[in-house]
Formats: structure tokens, C-alpha cells, sequence
């Protein structure tokens, strides 16, 4: 629907991007420039949504909070701290000056995406500009059914590539009555198949990372378990004598999600200047994968189901990785490039690249010529 209550932000970013329709150009959008870095790089005009700043409506009886996408993440969650909310599936910042939109756009979840699900499943409604210049509402401010395909959900994941997403709505939760990490030494095979079984039990299991050789020999397990406090005791015993796990203090623990949150950790930091950081999904009874030339060290997220392998940058490696993965039922891209990786290879897997995935590029065509037929938008941050 049209929404004529335009402020001088939102007239702004009409303008710009009625003329670069008018032009045939390409905007790519910006918050806090904190991912730059991540996605195709392009060298398009940029739309800033900084100017659109702030916390609209935030309701902690209902769990929802309604903010402006220029707003600053860490705004955001200062004001749920304060209620003792979070966003559960913990988006990373990669950055001071990230921005809710940005964090939205991206669609990136930290260690908590596999317990709770991914940003995506917490979006309850959008105002977005498309590439008309038409300011339209999708979904709503609570949780409810809804007939037919809520767009709002496209919003997250597309990097900028759809539409201009101009407010959004999100659900929180409570923060957890109780949490505690545990630690322990323990192989790779036997980490998966501990994790998958644990996943399948009534355990507040709520985040899990294994790093360690890819080609064998034992690696640190960090389990962490987040709920009720009767049920975070109980499973600790339990746990730990399975796998001989000891408890980690909280100081340490909060330092070591937060880190692997933000990619702070050693396991990333240590990136050469032709190697490219490797995101690899897969499905969860996916047992250790076996990559040519990769470094020694990997880092498993999401019980599995995450991966982060570090390897040449060249085409021929990111080929043979995206068809490992694809074997699998799974998908590769690059997430991150070296300083001295060609900026320019292509980032992500083609959607026409995945046999399971094909049939979506058709409606990705049709969604992007729905809202951007002058290809505003076409950045091809995201292919």
C-alpha cells in the first residue's frame, strides 16, 4: 500500500532512486558500511540510510520492537537490554556503525540461529521503497498466520538487491533465566555425531562450535546450553559426562560466543593474502568433508551445518568446493576474500549452480522485475 507520510529521509531516498531510474543507473545501498566487504563488489552510486535513524515503537509486553533501518544495531539492542530482551539469533555487527537495516539486509545469525532459527523467521513486517519509488507495508507488528507469501520475508538475505528497506518490525525474546558453556577435546566425526544427537533430545542446547584439523585428530568442543535454570543444571552433569566436558567460567564464555559472533577468533583472524574465507551449508547428518588444499584449521557452527574452511581464492578451488558441497545437499560461497584475491570472482554460488536450488532463480527473476523493473537495484551484490 502507498504511505503518504514521507519525511524528508524517506523523500530523499525517492528522489534519488526515481532518478536513477530515470538515468538506467544502479544505486547500491548503504548503512554503516560495516559488510562492505561482503557480497559482489559493485562500483555503483550509494544510498545511505543513516539519515533514517531511530527506534519507532518498541513493546516489550509483546515482544516486538519497530525501528528506522539507518538506526544503529547496538541502539537497538541497548534499549532490549534494558528490558532484558535480546534478539535471539544474535546478528553479527562486524562493526561499530552497523545499522539495523544493514544487519537485515545481510541476514547473517550468530551461534544462537541454530536453536531459534535465522533472522529471517523474526521479521513481522517491512515498509520498503521499491524501484518505482512507491513507499509500501508488508505484514504486520504481531505474530499471526497470514494468507499467501509474507513479502516481508524476501527482505532479509538480499543484500539491497530487492527493494530500499526503509523500517522494519522484528520479534525478541526474554534473555535466558540460566546459561552455561562446556568445553571439551573430542574429534571431529565424534563432535557431529554427539551434536545430532543431543539436537534430537529435550536438551537446552543452544549453541555449538568445533574447531580443529580438518584432517583428523582431536579439535575444542564448546557446547553452550541456555534456558530454564532447572534444566541448564541438570543437562550439565549429564553432557559433560559423555563427552568429559568441564564447565567454562561465564566471563570466558561470553568472550568466546561473542567473538565467534563477530569473527574474532584466531580460526578467522589468520587469513592469507590469497586465501578466501569458505561459508559452507549443509544439511545436518553431514559428516566430516575432506577439502584439497585447504588449511589445516576448521571451524564448525550450527551443529555442523555451518562450516568455515579457509583456501585458495582461484576459481578452480571455489569450483571443487561448491561441487563438494552440492554432492552433499548443501551450498559453498566465498564469504570472505584475501588482500590479494581478486576482487571481482564471483562471491556466491549460482542459484542455477544447485540442483536442488534451480527452479528459484525463476522466481528470483520475477520478484526483481516485479519491484525493480528499471533495475535500480541491480547491483548484483547477490546474483
Amino acid at each position: 500500500m502507498s504511505n503518504s507520510n514521507m519525511s524528508p529521509a524517506i523523500q530523499d531516498f525517492q528522489a534519488q532512486i526515481l532518478n536513477a531510474a530515470n538515468h538506467k543507473t544502479a544505486l547500491s545501498i548503504e548503512g554503516g558500511t560495516s559488510k562492505s566487504w561482503y557480497g559482489n563488489p559493485n562500483n555503483y552510486a550509494k544510498l545511505n540510510t543513516r539519515t533514517y535513524s531511530g527506534i519507532l515503537e518498541y513493546q516489550p509486553e509483546e515482544l516486538v520492537i519497530t525501528a528506522c533501518a539507518g538506526t544503529p544495531l547496538k541502539e537497538i539492542e541497548a534499549a532490549l537490554e534494558e528490558k532484558n530482551q535480546v534478539l535471539a539469533f544474535e546478528p553479527p555487527h562486524f562493526g561499530e556503525q552497523t545499522t539495523f537495516g544493514g544487519a537485515i539486509a545481510a541476514g547473517l545469525a550468530g551461534p544462537g540461529r541454530i536453536s531459534v532459527g535465522n533472522f529471517r523467521d523474526f521479521v513481522l513486517g517491512a515498509r520498503v521503497m521499491d524501484g518505482k519509488g512507491q513507499d509500501l507495508s508488508f505484514g504486520g507488528k504481531v505474530m499471526k498466520n497470514v494468507a499467501g507469501y509474507d513479502v516481508s520475508r524476501l527482505i532479509p538475505g538480499s543484500m539491497g538487491t530487492l527493494a530500499l528497506l526503509l523500517e522494519a518490525s522484528v520479534k525478541v525474546l526474554p534473555k535466558p533465566a540460566a546459561t552455561a558453556t562446556l568445553r571439551c577435546e573430542i574429534s571431529q566425526a565424534q563432535a557431529l555425531k554427539v551434536l545430532n544427537e543431543w539436537a534430537g533430545q529435550p536438551l537446552p542446547l543452544s549453541a555449538s562450535c568445533w574447531i580443529g584439523n580438518a584432517s583428523g585428530g582431536d579439535g575444542v568442543l564448546m557446547i553452550r546450553l541456555a534456558g530454564a535454570a532447572a534444566a541448564v543444571k541438570a543437562a550439565i552433569p549429564l553432557m559433560s559426562s559423555l563427552v568429559l566436558a568441564s564447565e567454562v567460567d561465564p566471563q570466558t564464555a561470553n568472550a568466546f560466543w561473542r567473538d565467534l559472533r563477530e569473527q574474532q577468533l584466531p580460526a578467522f583472524n589468520q587469513l592469507g593474502a590469497d586465501q578466501t574465507l569458505y561459508r559452507l551449508a549443509l544439511p545436518a547428518a553431514c559428516g566430516p568433508l575432506s577439502i584439497p588444499n585447504a588449511a589445516n584449521e576448521v571451524v564448525l557452527e550450527w551443529h555442523g551445518q555451518q562450516r568455515w574452511i579457509k583456501a585458495p581464492g582461484d576459481e578452480a578451488t571455489f569450483a571443487s568446493i561448491k561441487q563438494l558441497a552440492n554432492a552433499h545437499g548443501g551450498h559453498a560461497s566465498r564469504f570472505k576474500q584475501g588482500a590479494g584475491v581478486d576482487p571481482a570472482l564471483q562471491r556466491f554460488t549460482l542459484l542455477s549452480e544447485q540442483a536442488h536450488s534451480k527452479a528459484l532463480e525463476v522466481v528470483q527473476t520475477r520478484l526483481r522485475a516485479a519491484f525493480d523493473p528499471a533495475g535500480v537495484f541491480a547491483t548484483s551484490r547477490l546474483p
